[in-house]
């Protein structure tokens, strides 16, 4: 009898990620829909992370759920986030949100939210 080989998925949520995207969502109106996260071109370090809620996932998308919160990454962006994982950071200064935590990212910019890869 054969294993199957165990897929990692794009990326993680971790639960305090998933448990505020649970609320989150609840919050706007659509608690099925799921956190879509994108990589565009610009930022200060050429590269920039982009989230929405997107309540129409594609058959092209990769979708990872923990605990009910689905996140969703189209498969141009998934090279540049595979690997990374999704956090919730409370910080009282500058407010706080969701953040990536990304490997493949050689440098980022002080906003933290524009990177460079290899």
């Amino acid at each position: 009898m054969s294993q199957g080989v165990a897929v990692k998925p794009i990326v993680a949520l971790t639960t305090k990620a998933a448990d505020e995207l649970k609320l989150y969502l609840e919050r706007q109106g659509k608690p099925g829909a799921a956190l879509r996260i994108f990589v565009t071109a610009g930022g200060c370090s050429g590269l920039s992370y982009g989230m929405v809620v997107d309540d129409k996932l594609s058959d092209d998308d990769y979708v990872i759920e923990v605990g009910g919160a689905k996140v969703a990454v189209d498969r141009s962006s998934a090279p540049f986030i595979a690997g990374s994982t999704v956090d919730y950071r409370s910080e009282k200064l500058m407010g706080g949100g969701f953040v990536v935590e990304n490997p493949n990212a050689v440098s980022t910019c002080g906003c933290g939210e524009s990177f460079k890869t290899a």
